[in-house]
């Protein structure tokens, strides 16, 4: 059994799949699309971003996908024995650590799974979704930053929710509009992170994020040229799970989203 590394492109023109020997497990990562939002049900009911909010809250149909991942994150999985590579999680999940966006979205997702799974989601700035918190001009359709929601928003809406000691009232983003070139930055940032502060032991992170990032979070790990032609699908509400190693990382399943009923999946 070997461990996918990433790209190797020692042969000119040739992209090979590199494995290195199987080895101890640093960490399990559970990558987590956010339920669906306002913005993902106008989309999906216009063919259009017209109208959207700068930072929309989940719909209904989000706040239900949300609870059946919850339910199945913290399901026990009776008599099923833990297992040291258990790539399906058949003897359940044990999530140790949950992560999320500042973005609404998320942070609503986030204190769903958190409220079921006994964990205090911690918000990290570095994982919102490309662009940032944003507005377009009516006159010219350019995007025009905005400051985002303050200390005291969270507080009253997400209580659980574990926020950034710098964060105060006048918002979280208050800059201009992303640019494309500043989120694979943003990517690279946050798998150091990931390594550096779950480097050993067992643990078992999940991070609740958006699907712009996470398609720039695939290319920064398996060293991939990021194009508008390659997009990996990550519907609402989806998990992924990555493996890290000490010399590598392991793309164990994507995309998953069988414990949704059809009528949930968006």
């Amino acid at each position: 059994m070997g461990v996918l590394q990433g790209v190797d492109r020692t042969s000119p023109g040739v992209a090979h799949l590199r494995l290195i020997p199987e080895q101890r497990l640093a960490v399990q990562f559970y990558f987590i699309r956010h339920a669906q939002s306002q913005n993902n049900a106008l989309y999906l009911a216009s063919g259009s971003s017209a109208g959207r909010s700068p930072d929309p809250e989940l719909t209904d149909l989000g706040s239900r996908q949300a609870g059946c991942l919850a339910e199945h994150l913290a399901h026990a999985f009776p008599g099923a024995a833990p297992q040291e590579w258990d790539p399906q999680n058949r003897s359940g999940y044990r999530l140790t650590h949950l992560y999320t966006s500042l973005m609404l979205r998320a942070a609503a997702t986030a204190a769903i799974l958190g409220a079921a799974l006994g964990l205090r989601p911690v918000a990290l700035e570095e994982v919102h979704e490309e662009g940032g918190i944003y507005r377009e001009d009516p006159q010219s359709g350019q995007p025009l930053g905005l400051p985002g929601k303050g200390r005291s928003y969270y507080r009253e809406h997400y209580p659980e929710l574990v926020l950034p000691n710098w964060l105060g009232e006048d918002g979280w983003w208050r800059r201009p509009h992303e640019t494309p070139d500043q989120v694979p930055q943003r990517a690279r940032r946050f798998l150091d992170f990931l390594r550096e502060r779950h480097a050993v032991g067992d643990d078992r992170v999940a991070l609740v994020s958006h699907a712009g990032f996470y398609n720039y979070l695939l290319c920064a790990l398996f060293d991939l040229p990021r194009s508008e032609r390659l997009w990996f699908t990550l519907n609402n509400a989806a998990l992924t799970r990555i493996d890290f190693y000490p010399e590598g990382a392991s793309l164990v399943y994507h995309n998953r989203a069988d414990y949704l009923p059809v009528e949930l999946v968006t």
